[in-house]
């Protein structure tokens, strides 16, 4: 019986290393800085685990990879997957797969600057009607 995180539809479907990159950039915490430079060298190494295809099997990686896919994970770029089986002798076979999430990386394409601008506190006077602020006049 499979067990599948279910991962929305993707609007696109080719995620390329600048994409994937900016994506890393935005989606570590202000703690760590990474620059550009560095996030496009683990894009690149990334990408090439998984070619054209959706999802990896987590065997192909070594244990420094793993690290990575594991911090790419705690940002929800990476999904992880399994899927268990019963082998003909009984025993139950688990097969653990990493799965891109391309609304993740879509989402994190917004500018962090422009996430946080989204609302300022001059935001809050600006909601507010024209006549509130005639309160007073002509009394």
């Amino acid at each position: 019986m499979p067990i599948v995180t279910e991962i929305p539809p993707p609007e696109v479907q080719v995620i390329t290393v600048p994409m994937l990159a900016r994506a890393i950039v935005n989606g570590i915490s202000g703690e760590t800085k990474m620059n550009m430079e560095e996030a496009l060298n683990i894009a690149q190494h990334i990408l090439n685990f998984f070619g054209f295809e959706e999802r990896i099997i987590d065997n192909y990686l070594e244990p420094d990879d793993r690290g990575l896919f594991y911090m790419l994970e705690e940002i929800r770029i990476l999904i992880p997957e399994r899927e268990e089986t019963t082998l003909y002798d009984g025993r139950e076979w688990r097969i653990h797969y990493w799965v891109i999430n391309t609304r993740r990386v879509l989402e994190l394409q917004v500018e962090k600057e422009e996430r946080e601008k989204e609302f300022t506190e001059e935001d809050i006077y600006k909601e507010i009607p024209d006549e509130f602020w005639t309160r007073g006049v002509g009394e």
